[in-house]
């Protein structure tokens, strides 16, 4: 299910403790008729001096369980002085749709933070609204989080485990769990799945130590190996318990007990779990590295095709006037006036594609201020004044390629791999892209590269493509030097700007659009540094001009 931009509290200046919360779900209905439901945990918060809750975040998805762990926690902020409320809404996922209004309803409970907090764990009934049928349980269990930012790397193997599969061998995966003051254990990672072995070898794992342990190396961790069913009742090969301190001790292994199978003679175990490889890593934040002098690197794309209407016409995308800003100026000063604060130099590549340009030839990649030598615009400013003077300039085309301007981003960042640099790439259009299997090959390509692309759609079209794109993505390849090659990093998010014209305010709109758009970027960009093993500068870096580059190859540009 796609995830939405959340809306966090207020901040204040007070210092606050963090708390983490675990959730868990008992006896949920079943809303799904040929298997169980897909169960997901939002967390709603009513803001202080606020009577309005907003969401604040959500679990993973749990497929085909009514009992359902959730492994994901959310980390809040506890201000002793504030009551803070909260709402847990239980659904059963039912499409992609971020909406909750999509999904079928399972069960809610309100409580505030203060009594989570003062009793640390507690089960209570969920609530449904208009009904007096038993809906389950949630179990809520709070722990203060204290200050570590090490992550535990590691690669697990397992060693002739147990057979569990009639017509196959083992589809395993693990779950680890940490133990709580009342000896009860909470689940707090879960390895993929590896289908029809009996010795997999799980992806490497990154956990952070505060979640894993909340920094007691000592403290036991309880880890399950289960022979995945797609039904969701998962068969238990076996068990260990450990803690981060063994855990990080050379050539450990553990073997699997299966309570049920212990009382046998000649039961020895159900396989072996052994550690590849582990270190302890620092997990540094987005900050870290721009305070570091990481540079952000802003380019912007505008769809110059037919679609958008004639300039002149009032009913036009393009439509310039002396009274307010159209769909395309409103995306390009929302996100620009906030990215432009990370960059050293101001100065900003802006291309267009789709148009005509005054020698006749139709691109999909030149160069906003069309001076044939230089894209770079000076300034936010600067990249509307060559957008309002292009859009008289270059007649509107078509079709609509994306994968001409990705490709000019991706080669500046290919040439930028250290992690003294990162891209992102703004595409603002109208329309549905014409161009899709280059688009996803580029989007493959780019995301092993310090990228990120985010797509604005202005108007009211269908946009029912951009979500085929990201499902194109999620299982699509790219024959690139001879290999097949899978998007390594989801680097791509669209959001669609008529959901918050209605806001009316052109402030709020400008606001809450920014954050809509840039709230993944963080993320995208500690998912490249961490791959990598890309650590921020020990000393900070000089500011550097983009311009002065790579060479590049030149786009089309009009004879001037």
């Amino acid at each position: 299910m796609a995830q939405p931009v959340y809306n966090f509290p207020l901040q204040t200046s007070i210092p606050a403790s963090k708390v983490e919360i675990s959730v868990a779900c008992r006896d949920l209905m079943n809303k799904d008729v040929t298997s169980k439901s897909d169960s997901v945990c939002v967390l709603y918060v009513c803001e202080f001096g606020s009577t309005n809750f907003v969401e604040f975040g959500r679990t993973e998805e749990i497929k085909d369980s009514l009992n359902p762990d959730f492994v994901k926690k959310f980390i809040i902020e506890y201000r002793f002085e504030e009551q803070q409320k909260l709402r847990f809404l239980v659904i059963d996922a039912d499409s992609e749709s971020s909406s909750i209004k999509k999904h079928d309803y399972l069960g809610e409970y309100e409580c505030s933070l203060g009594e989570l907090v003062s009793q640390g764990a507690t089960t209570s009934p969920l609530r449904c609204k208009g009904s007096t049928q038993n809906c389950g349980s949630i179990i809520v269990r709070t722990e203060e989080v204290l200050a570590c930012n090490d992550v535990l790397v590691m690669k697990l193997c397992g060693i002739k485990l147990d057979k569990k599969d009639t017509f196959g061998k083992s589809d395993p995966f693990l779950v680890f769990y940490k133990c709580n003051e009342d000896q009860s254990f909470t689940a707090v990672h879960k390895s993929e799945v590896i289908k029809n072995t009996l010795n997999p070898s799980w992806r490497e794992m990154r956990i952070p130590v505060s979640s894993l342990c909340n920094g007691d190396v000592n403290r036991t961790l309880k880890v399950e190996c289960y022979d995945w069913d797609s039904d969701g009742s998962h068969d238990l090969i076996g068990m260990f318990t450990t803690n981060v301190q063994e855990l990080q001790q050379a050539n450990s292994s553990f073997e699997l007990k299966n309570p049920k199978k212990a009382d046998k003679k000649k039961y020895v175990n159900s396989g072996v779990v052994k550690v590849e490889h582990v270190r302890m890593v620092k997990d540094y934040g987005f900050l870290d590295y721009i305070q570091a002098g990481v540079q952000m690197n802003f380019t912007v794309a505008i769809d110059f095709t037919q679609s958008n209407g004639h300039p002149s016409d009032p009913r036009s995308l393009h439509y310039i006037n002396n009274v307010g800003l159209n769909q395309y100026a409103t995306a390009l000063q929302s996100v620009g006036n906030i990215i432009q604060d990370y960059d050293s130099d101001k100065m900003f590549p802006a291309l267009g594609f789709g148009g005509k340009l005054p020698d006749g030839s139709v691109s999909h990649e030149f160069f906003l201020n069309l001076n044939p030598g230089n894209p770079f615009c000076a300034g936010i400013g600067g990249v509307m004044h060559a957008y309002q003077s292009a859009i008289r300039s270059v007649a509107l085309w078509g079709p609509t390629n994306f994968a001409p301007v990705i490709n000019h981003v991706a080669r500046f960042a290919a040439a930028m791999r250290d992690g003294t640099n990162y891209f992102v790439l703004l595409i603002i259009t109208d329309g549905v892209i014409t161009d899709m299997p280059q688009t996803v090959q580029a989007v493959i390509e780019a995301s092993y590269l310090p990228m990120s692309i985010i797509i604005v759609g202005v108007g009211n079209a269908d946009f029912s493509a951009m979500e085929l794109l990201d499902d194109a993505l999620k299982g699509n390849e790219s024959a690139s030097e001879g290999q097949h090659r899978t998007a390594q990093r989801d680097i791509v998010q669209f959001v669609p700007l008529r959901d918050y014209l209605s806001l009316g305010d052109s402030h709020m709109v400008h606001a809450r659009l920014a954050k809509a758009v840039l709230a993944e970027v963080p993320d995208q960009f500690l998912g490249y540094m961490r791959r990598h093993n890309i650590e921020p500068p020990k000393q900070r870096l000089a500011p550097q001009s983009i311009s002065s580059g790579p060479p590049m190859p030149q786009p089309s540009v009009p004879q001037m």
